[in-house]
C-alpha cells in the first residue's frame, strides 16, 4: 500500500485571499504531491521498509528518505491546523497559554516571531514539553516526531508556503494566519499526544 496524498479538510477558496486557491494548488497539488511521489518511489525499491507508517519511517530513516516522509507528515499535520472559520483556544489549551505567555496575543507573537526569524526553509511549532507550551522551529524537512515532542501546531515557513499569495514578505504571512487561521480546537485535541497519528499513514 502506497502512501497517498491527503484530502485538504477544507475547500482551497475558503480562505480567500489569505491562502489562495492557487496556492493551494501548488503547495498542496505539487509539492506536497511532489514528495508523496519521490517517497513512494524510495520505499518501492527497498522490501525492507515496505509496510511502515510515516512516523515509523521518520524515526528510523535519514538523507533522502527521511526528507521526504518528514515533509508529508509535516504538511498534513499543517493543513489540519489551519481553519477558515475563526477559533479561539478554550479550556486546558487556555489555561496553559496563560500560565506559558500570560495570553493568545503573546503566544502569537512568539510563534510569529519564531517563523519570522528562522533562518531559510523550515517550520515553527507550537509543542507541549513536560506539561508545558514550547514554542520552537525545525530546519528544512526535520519534524517534532523526530525528537519525541508532542505536537500541537505547525507552520510551513518555506517560501513554496507565502510567495505567491505574499511575495518574500514571511512576516505577513505569519502574521495573518497566526491571527486569523489558526484551528485551536486542532490544537487543543492534540494535548492528549494523538497529533503524532493524525498526519501518519501506512505505507
Amino acid at each position: 500500500m502506497a502512501f497517498i496524498l491527503p484530502e485538504l479538510p477544507y475547500a482551497k477558496t475558503a480562505f480567500g485571499d489569505k491562502i489562495s486557491a492557487e496556492t493551494f494548488d501548488f503547495h498542496h497539488g505539487k509539492h506536497h504531491n511532489a514528495y508523496v511521489v519521490k517517497a513512494n518511489e524510495l520505499v518501492a525499491a527497498d522490501e525492507s521498509l515496505q509496510g511502515k507508517s510515516l512516523v515509523e519511517l521518520i524515526k528510523t530513516s535519514k538523507g533522502g528518505l527521511f526528507n521526504q516522509v518528514g515533509q508529508i507528515w509535516n504538511h498534513s499535520f499543517y493543513w489540519l491546523g489551519l481553519s477558515p472559520e475563526p477559533t479561539e483556544p478554550t479550556g486546558k489549551l487556555a489555561d496553559l497559554i496563560n500560565e506559558g505567555f500570560g495570553s493568545t496575543d503573546a503566544l502569537i507573537e512568539k510563534l510569529k516571531a519564531e517563523a519570522v526569524g528562522h533562518f531559510a526553509s523550515g517550520w515553527a511549532a507550537l509543542n507541549l514539553k513536560d506539561g508545558k507550551l514550547e514554542v520552537t522551529s525545525y530546519h528544512d524537512a526535520d519534524t517534532p516526531v523526530a525528537h519525541g515532542a508532542t505536537p500541537l501546531f505547525i507552520l510551513d515557513v518555506w517560501e513554496h508556503a507565502y510567495y505567491i499569495d505574499y511575495r518574500n514578505a514571511r512576516p505577513n504571512y505569519a502574521d495573518t494566519l497566526l491571527k486569523s487561521c489558526v484551528n485551536w480546537d486542532f490544537v487543543a485535541s492534540n494535548l492528549d499526544g494523538s497529533g503524532v497519528e493524525k498526519a501518519d499513514q501506512k505505507g
